[in-house]
């Protein structure tokens, strides 16, 4: 089955070489010409892992190619999947100006059925927007097939996804949606097929509920610092629950990237058009937006006050295995540490390319050591691997004092204590034998080993 893929972006570009990964001919579409010269030149614009790999396999087996021409792409598919941006306006609403754009181009070069494919997020009532830009007298049908990809592991989730949503008016375009995923009902995945409204709010309905547990157990680790309790037994208590599960309790810097403040925020934007209140995201956007807040008030809590000094920064991206600094949370905390007159040595292992180009006055280093070296602390914004196994007695040589911050609590307190540092995590006492002491552990003779 041939495929046409409008739009290259991340999403776009994972899509179609999933798709072209299950046999399909899938020709992938951008007006951006920089952006398609350098796929057709095999280079892949985005960090995502396997994805190059992926790309090159396809691309030489002959099914998966890169144009800035649509019509030919269009009229020789069943299925154009519309994967372009929607970012959020101001008032937190999604732009759709692409989507239209795109489905003005498809009603005019429209030459036989298709089905018209949305794999944009896009709010409630697209897919009949959609319909009546190209044109009722047409024939086509618009389905509804979000996506459900995490930066980091895209490619394992569009191969293995827990569900594929299916949203459609049609039942031949349905049939053209389950004969391309017919790889994953071999596998047996959940697939839910339903109307076109339905499944757009699924989406967004998933991420604000997703987005909800990361500020619940934001505000949890803020509580257990106050009494005394220890977030992480308290997350893995809860997540053993089966009604609860585990995933998504881990506390942290507050969520960022490019899908959870855009899709929360359009969820209340949504509501609002609708004549209603979201007042559970509302909530989850406003805890979210104090947890970035609280996490300077932290490094400060062991930094002082950051005029004149200096931080060392691990990590730059809203998560691991990405180049993603959307929204990220280490942005936030960096902007607010430059503007307190700090200055910053930042390290990431993909994101710092993006950093640079709009936060040059950071200093960018090679490694965790370069960027630790004459620090007066030393804070980990992003939970790379690497992170996980830094070298203590190094990192002390390097420091200009033993000062850990551990925004996303990758190590023991007591460990690091014992290391001889003055250490600050989220939620959680040290093993002090005069009971809790909230979350600072220092070694025993440190100045300041007293928690805040």
């Amino acid at each position: 089955m041939r495929i046409c893929v409008v739009g290259s972006g991340y999403v776009g570009l994972v899509t179609g070489a999933c798709l072209a990964d299950f046999g399909m001919d899938v020709v992938c579409v951008d007006q951006d010409e920089a952006k398609i010269a350098q796929l057709q030149a095999g280079r892949i614009p985005i960090y995502e892992p396997g994805l190059s790999t992926l790309v090159a396999k396809n691309e030489e087996a002959g099914r998966l190619s890169f144009t800035t021409e649509l019509g030919p792409a269009l009229e020789a598919a069943a299925a154009v999947f519309i994967a372009v941006g929607t970012p959020p306006r101001e008032d937190g609403s999604s732009d759709l100006r692409y989507v239209r754009e795109v489905a003005q181009a498809i009603g005019g070069r429209l030459n036989s059925y298709k089905a018209i494919v949305t794999k944009s997020t896009v709010p409630v009532g697209t897919g009949r927007m959609i319909e009546k830009i190209i044109g009722h007298g047409r024939t086509f049908s618009v389905v509804s097939n979000p996506e459900f990809l995490r930066e980091g592991s895209a490619i394992e989730d569009f191969m293995r996804p827990d569900r594929l949503v299916i949203g459609s008016r049609d039942q031949r375009a349905t049939d053209i949606m389950l004969e391309i995923y017919s790889p994953l009902r071999a596998r047996g995945v959940p697939i839910v097929v339903t109307d076109v409204e339905t499944a757009e709010m699924i989406k967004y309905a998933s991420n604000s509920f997703l987005a909800t547990r990361i500020s619940f157990i934001n505000e949890v680790a803020e509580l257990c610092e106050r009494t005394g309790a220890d977030v992480q037994v308290v997350a893995r208590g809860m997540g053993l629950d089966k009604r609860i599960g585990p995933l998504f309790l881990r506390p942290g810097p507050g969520f960022g990237g490019s899908c959870f403040p855009k899709d929360t925020r359009a969820m209340v934007s949504m509501a609002r058009d609708a004549g209603a209140r979201a007042r559970i995201v509302e909530a989850t956007l406003d805890v979210n937006r104090r947890v970035q807040e609280r996490m300077l008030t932290k490094i400060e809590s062991v930094l002082g006050a950051p005029r004149g000094r200096t931080v060392a920064m691990l990590g730059l991206s809203f998560k691991p295995d990405t180049d993603d600094i959307r929204e990220s949370p280490a942005l936030f905390v960096l902007d607010k540490l430059l503007s307190g007159g700090a200055a910053v040595r930042a390290y990431d292992p993909a994101a710092m390319d993006n950093a640079r180009r709009i936060r040059p006055e950071a200093v960018y280093c090679d490694d965790p050591y370069e960027a630790a070296e004459g620090a007066d602390l030393l804070a980990i914004l992003t939970e790379w691997n690497q992170f996980r196994a830094l070298e203590f007695d190094r990192l002390r040589t390097l420091l200009r004092e033993p000062s850990i911050v551990d925004l996303r609590n990758l190590y023991e307190p007591e460990r690091v204590a014992a290391a001889g540092f003055r250490y600050a995590s989220l939620g959680r006492t040290d093993a002090s034998p005069d009971g809790p002491r909230h979350v600072l552990a220092a070694a025993p003779a440190a100045v300041g080993s007293e928690a805040s």
